[in-house]
């Protein structure tokens, strides 16, 4: 099939992962000019078509707040530069990084989409930001123009759709799942698993996090099931990841003897597919202020390898959602650890149990696969 020739398609991420690279793919099956303009490229499985045009600002930085917010500001203005003055006849493509990057339709004339997949500034609301703050209602109000002015809306789930709702009519938001970054459950039996024998987990029910340890994350919910149960010496609660309280929960951990509770570094991506396959359950954190308008990447990769999965999320949470409609998980509130710890008891005593949830999980995988990416594309192209 011939590509699309008289259009040109921008694609604009300053952190690019395997979802950039996937949209970018897709893309290219369609259109004969991509471009993807990025600080940095993280491939995970697949590979950016090598046809496609690539160019280059500076990276992205986690941290410190300070630098992270001058490389946010920074991109901005590159973006902003370049697509005035190199891609003023591209239509553009945002995803992710900056967070505020889709507020440049604003500014440019370009045909603009976006894929929103974390709802600022909702999202502020984790650090105590109330709707009043001048922030949050400049960025409140630039959301109704910026969104209305799109055009292609994406985003990723129902639930999110309704909080996007409080910017635009419902029928401009266009909603399409994301993918995982596995395509198959290739999860490693613990008996030949390198992870399992280097942090002595054999014989161990796993229950783990892994993602970032930082104050909006609530990581301590599991230092606290790890008190509760320790006296089921079965089962470890396992953290893994960095992040500024990281260190504040070691040190509750130690000054308090729980020895079944463990905390590692973030993985290399040669060993990432033997930490998630040492699992026996995952664990996906979200604060309630904003669990409407999120869904962690790893809550996709449980569900690939066929991980049960404990999500701690209100009840009006994307994650809520896929717990009842694919039963491959359980959500509680922060306030039920109680009902938390009889699930992981009931998961770590019966193995009939483990495997149901572990089906459901395959067979939610399912509808999280990467031609979700070339969905996007067919909805692009209306």
């Amino acid at each position: 099939m011939s590509k699309i020739k008289d259009r040109k398609i921008l694609i604009i991420n300053q952190a690019s992962n395997y979802l950039t690279i996937g949209f970018a793919n897709a893309f290219f099956e369609k259109f004969a000019d991509v471009t993807l303009i990025t600080g940095s490229i993280r491939v995970q499985g697949e590979e950016l078509n090598p046809e496609i045009k690539v160019h280059y600002i500076h990276r992205w930085v986690e941290r410190p707040m300070h630098k992270k917010l001058w490389s946010y500001m920074g991109a901005l203005w590159k973006f902003f530069l370049l697509i005035r003055t190199q891609y003023g006849k591209h239509e553009v493509f945002f995803v992710s990084v900056p967070p505020m990057g889709y507020l440049l339709n604003l500014l440019l004339p370009n045909r603009f989409s976006m894929v929103i997949w974390d709802v600022y500034p909702d999202t502020f609301k984790i650090t105590g930001m109330k709707a009043s703050h001048p922030l949050y209602r400049t960025w409140a109000h630039l959301n109704k123009k910026s969104f209305i002015k799109a055009y292609r809306l994406f985003t990723i789930g129902d639930k999110m759709a309704e909080l996007i709702e409080q910017y635009v009519v419902k029928e401009k938001i266009l909603i399409q799942p994301i993918w995982s970054i596995f395509q198959e459950n290739s999860r490693f039996p613990k008996v030949d698993n390198p992870f399992v024998k280097a942090h002595n987990l054999e014989g161990k029910f796993v229950v783990q996090y892994s993602g970032n340890i930082g104050l909006a994350h609530k990581v301590e919910v599991l230092v606290q099931l790890a008190e509760k149960m320790q006296v089921h010496q079965h089962i470890l609660f396992q953290i893994i990841g960095r992040g500024p309280r990281k260190s504040v929960l070691e040190k509750i951990v130690e000054e308090k003897g729980l020895p079944n509770c463990q905390f590692l570094p973030f993985q290399s991506e040669e060993m990432f597919p033997y930490s998630l396959s040492a699992a026996d359950l995952g664990v996906v954190i979200l604060d309630e202020a904003t669990a409407k308008g999120s869904v962690p990447s790893k809550s996709y990769n449980l569900m690939s390898y066929g991980l049960p999965a404990l999500y701690i999320a209100g009840p009006d949470s994307e994650l809520a959602a896929y717990a009842d409609k694919y039963k491959h998980a359980a959500c509680f509130k922060q306030e039920e650890m109680d009902k938390a710890d009889e699930f992981i008891l009931a998961l770590s005593a019966s193995d009939a149990l483990w495997n149901k949830y572990s089906k459901n999980a395959e067979i939610a995988a399912t509808y999280f696969r990467r031609d979700n990416a070339d969905r996007f594309v067919e909805k692009y192209l209306g």
